[in-house]
């Protein structure tokens, strides 16, 4: 991905982040200006401070190098802020990863695979607050404890046959 790109998408974090209510900045110094690592973007709302690493591409998978996660751990340990890795895939949201969370290369990097960041990365309206992400487990549950729903249970089990898509199920349930 070019720098220009990359500079790009860090602003249009930055701006989404803001539009959401979290104080945020851009780090002047991300890159190449200083001798120190330091994360892309720092954003807050009072309550939760993230450093955030920010990357973007074209295609599938996204690397990060060992070295620049460990210093996005460091700062953020020192600066008192949670660590994350924000990725987003061209024609995708953002989603974001603790680093623990990340897949380890047998080179002691890191990558993120489209597949992955859909399946099990934070989206932004969840990373915000603006959402919560719920389960097929929870919602089943939910419906049969309830067992005045029994089309949200039959959507449900249509979904987990593998009998409906998950959007299909959706607007079954519209």
């Amino acid at each position: 991905m070019s720098n220009a790109k990359g500079d790009r998408r860090e602003r249009e974090l930055v701006n989404r982040l803001d539009e959401a209510g979290f104080a945020v900045m851009r780090a002047p110094a991300s890159g190449s200006a200083t001798d120190r690592e330091l994360p892309d973007v720092l954003a807050g709302e009072g309550e939760q401070f993230y450093a955030i690493e920010a990357k973007s591409s074209a295609g599938d998978p996204i690397y990060l190098d060992g070295e620049e996660v460990e210093a996005l751990v460091y700062f953020a340990r020192n600066f008192g802020a949670k660590p994350r890795v924000g990725v987003r895939f061209d024609r995708e949201d953002w989603y974001f990863f603790h680093p623990d969370e990340l897949y380890t290369t047998d080179g002691g990097n890191y990558r993120v695979k489209l597949e992955r960041a859909l399946a099990d990365g934070t989206d932004f309206d969840e990373f915000t607050g603006h959402s919560r992400k719920v389960t097929l487990d929870e919602l089943t549950a939910s419906a049969e404890d309830d067992p005045g729903d029994e089309r949200l249970r039959e959507v449900l089990e249509a979904v987990e046959r593998g009998d409906l898509g998950i959007n299909e199920g959706v607007e079954m349930l519209r």
